[in-house]
């Protein structure tokens, strides 16, 4: 089951998204125009991420002069799929999530890719001692998550004003306490289902919002060649321009100028692309600065935080689930692995951590994170297993083009804050990104569909 469909189970909800996927993605990508050396382009877009790269094709199909500036020395954003152990390894997204109507599912099959299905329900969990949960506490994790995730939803419901889901739980627990175990318990399908989801933790998920978001029906899926597949096949005779790292926007009526160290470009429109964190953190400044309205909504949506660790072993020493279970002492640490001799057939772990504790691994060492990670392991599988021959990790928050993994819905925040990020600013400045799309955020296929739409009000006003 599709966890995000899991979700929407638990609040008896059906989810549904009626969106059509896109009938010509696939159309023969013209060149780029080469414009005069004096004339402006017709729109410059900031960041090669999937939402910059959709946008500056569609712009590009319908004739439009587009420039693409990228700060990294690489085109996908948040996509980045890591080759040099050999195995593609996506450090960032990972899965198609729902793959029926998915924009991204009829890219990934008109082109070929092989798509490999994610079972959530395979999976085996242990204690800290390394136990095998038996079946009746294995369903006791699905038990206590539904009834006291229902019971926080009701208390916060009624609530004058918004709480987080942390707050929520901890006021229903005080009334319906648990033991020890039981705790332990809840705490780990929390955490391993709300806060890996959402890249928060639950006391920073705004307890009326932070699930609010559509699905698309169907499993999930991995790429078995890695998610660079689509965002090679998007940048396709583009004009995009690498390690250029926008300043400053300034725009009028008449048109807007981009600056970076490299220089000044004109355009007719610009379209941001950037990441929610790089607009929080003003890496980019705005002349005359943003509306109010898109001031506070930036300030009230959250940047969340998911790492990653790969651990490439010698041999396989773990059980053959596709999803391996902690259930330690200290909620949130290690607390879920992804098996990729399973999926992909190479002896590879991948650990989750979510929150405020992988802020907390940021600041280590590769050295103590691996070491930390490997305790873990040890605690599940015994003192003798082998050392990991090469690792690959991620620190999102540190990276100054992304300063966090996607976006959430904090205590105070709403989904029409997702609708005051998307508003363009007059004609002339466009924002696309997974923070400006309401049915979708935090997601591949809604930053792709904000790409869309940002080209579709850029293309009205252009004309």
């Amino acid at each position: 089951m599709n966890r995000r469909v899991f979700l929407n189970l638990l609040l008896t909800m059906l989810a549904s998204a009626g969106v059509s996927a896109c009938t010509d993605a696939l159309e023969p990508q013209p060149a780029p125009k080469v414009p005069d050396a004096n004339a402006p382009w017709d729109v410059i877009v900031v960041g090669a991420g999937i939402a910059g790269l959709r946008a500056a094709q569609k712009l590009q199909q319908d004739g439009q002069r587009v420039l693409l500036l990228e700060a990294r020395n690489r085109i996908g954003g948040r996509i980045w799929t890591d080759t040099d152990n050999g195995q593609p390894l996506d450090l960032g997204a990972s899965w198609i999530h729902g793959i029926r109507g998915n924009p991204i599912t009829t890219l990934a099959n008109q082109l070929g890719a092989t798509l490999i299905a994610t079972d959530y329900e395979d999976q085996k969990r242990c204690d800290a001692n390394g136990e095998p949960l038996s079946a009746d506490l294995d369903h006791r994790v699905e038990e206590l998550l539904d009834r006291y995730f229902e019971l926080a939803r009701k208390y916060a419901e009624n609530q004058d004003y918004d709480v987080s889901l942390q707050a929520a739980l901890e006021a229903v627990l005080r009334v319906h306490p648990l033991n020890m175990q039981d705790l332990r318990l809840l705490n780990y399908a929390v955490n391993t289902t709300f806060e890996h989801e959402y890249a928060a933790d639950s006391s920073q998920l705004s307890a009326w919002y932070f699930d609010e978001q559509q699905e698309f029906d169907g499993g999930d899926v991995i790429f078995s060649h890695g998610y660079r597949t689509i965002a090679d096949f998007l940048a396709q005779n583009l004009d995009i321009r690498l390690n250029h790292v926008v300043q400053r926007v300034t725009y009028d009526d008449s048109g807007v100028t981009v600056e970076a160290a490299q220089g000044c470009w004109s355009a007719q429109a610009v379209l941001l692309t950037v990441p929610l964190g790089v607009l929080q953190r003003g890496s980019i400044r705005f002349e005359p600065l943003l509306p109010m309205p898109k001031q506070q909504a930036l300030e009230r949506v959250a940047m969340g935080l998911l790492n990653k660790c790969y651990l490439i072993f010698p041999e396989v020493f773990w059980d053959d689930a596709t999803l391996l279970g902690y259930v330690g002492d200290r909620k949130g640490e290690w607390a879920e692995w992804l098996n990729l001799d399973v999926l992909l057939g190479a002896p590879i772990l991948l650990g989750f951590n979510a929150g405020e504790y992988a802020h907390t691994l940021e600041a280590q060492s590769d050295e103590q994170i691996v070491a930390s990670a490997m305790q873990t392991l040890q605690n599940m599988y015994g003192e003798s297993i082998p050392s990991p021959l090469q690792y690959r990790m991620t620190r999102w928050a540190a990276d100054p083009y992304s300063l966090g993994s996607y976006s959430f819905l904090a205590v105070g925040a709403s989904p029409a804050d997702y609708d005051a990020l998307a508003q363009p600013v007059g004609k002339r400045l466009f924002f696309a990104g997974e923070h400006t799309q309401r049915n979708h955020p935090s997601t591949v296929h809604g930053a792709y569909l904000s790409g869309e739409r940002a080209a579709d009000e850029i293309l009205s006003g252009l004309k």
